[in-house]
């Protein structure tokens, strides 16, 4: 169990933080705080210099609070500050303690943000799995969004402290909610519900549970969906399966992709250079990795 334990906190260390790094916080109350929401978000996901984010963000990581205090009815603004404070704490938190609180506060402001229009769902989430999975089938695609950041920030809570074995439990019911997201919409945010499924099929290797050939998968699925512009779904593609299968040809091949692609993607940047330099720390341990 120790060593599963070990391999899953491997896995979603920075990368759930990196995938939820798409911050949307338009369709906030009010014209002007809609729009700074917008602006907002485009300046974030199109900065190429993650200093930057990780200097500038905690400003408005207060400033989300407020408008939150001042309207915690605000279904938008919950969601916006759930991806903001999930994706902060994994990328750029390296505090334990603060990663946690951060992550509980992602997961509190999700799920307030679902179960305004959902009670049910979190009414059973602590149910057996098989009681919390119909309570899935009640969102309908008006309630996408919502569904998708309540499952991105339920698996930064559990990555944040993976020593919590009851919180380890949870992943086939984080599974179950990614998969409902792909079964309303398989495009949905570049194909990164794809590729949640991928990373959590290939956590562990086949003898605890994973199931590599079905990551596989969903990691192919996930290039398609973005055109291959969305560089992390190849990073972890590479990380997750092709050294779980030690398959050298295609982890170098997919890195080398990655160094060399363009990065200036609208609404991708700061994921394609935060990519950018996750590959090229894994093809300078490859020849060890792989021992050739």
């Amino acid at each position: 169990m120790a060593t599963r334990m070990s391999l899953i906190q491997t896995g979603f260390m920075r990368w759930v933080g990196t995938v939820g790094m798409v911050v949307l916080l338009a369709g906030c109350a009010g014209m002007v705080t809609q729009r700074m929401g917008a602006t907002l978000s485009s300046a974030i996901l199109n900065q190429d210099d993650p200093e930057t984010v990780r200097a500038g963000a905690p400003a408005y990581l207060l400033l989300i609070d407020g408008l939150i205090a001042d309207d915690p009815q605000d279904k938008n603004m919950l969601l916006a500050g759930a991806r903001l404070y999930g994706a902060y704490a994994a990328v750029f938190v390296d505090d334990g303690e603060r990663a946690l609180r951060m992550a509980k506060k992602a997961r509190d402001y999700a799920r307030r943000g679902l179960c305004a229009d959902y009670p049910q769902v979190c009414k059973v989430e602590s149910a057996p799995y098989d009681q919390f999975v119909p309570s899935l089938h009640e969102v309908q695609v008006e309630g996408l969004d919502a569904l998708y950041v309540y499952g991105s920030a339920w698996a930064g809570r559990i990555q944040a402290d993976s020593s919590d074995w009851a919180a380890i439990a949870d992943l086939p019911k984080v599974e179950a909610v990614m998969r409902r997201v792909v079964a309303m919409d398989p495009e949905y945010d570049n194909g990164r519900a794809q590729l949640y499924l991928a990373v959590l099929n290939t956590l562990v290797p086949p003898s605890v549970g994973g199931r590599p050939e079905v990551g596989r998968g969903f990691f192919e699925k996930a290039i398609a969906v973005s055109q291959g512009k969305d560089l992390m779904a190849k990073v972890e593609f590479a990380r997750r399966y092709a050294r779980m299968v030690f398959d050298r040809e295609l982890h170098d091949r997919l890195l080398h992709e990655v160094v060399t692609a363009e990065v200036h993607v609208p609404g991708l940047v700061l994921s394609n250079v935060l990519a950018q330099q996750e590959a090229r720390k894994l093809l300078a341990s490859s020849a060890e990795y792989f021992m050739e």
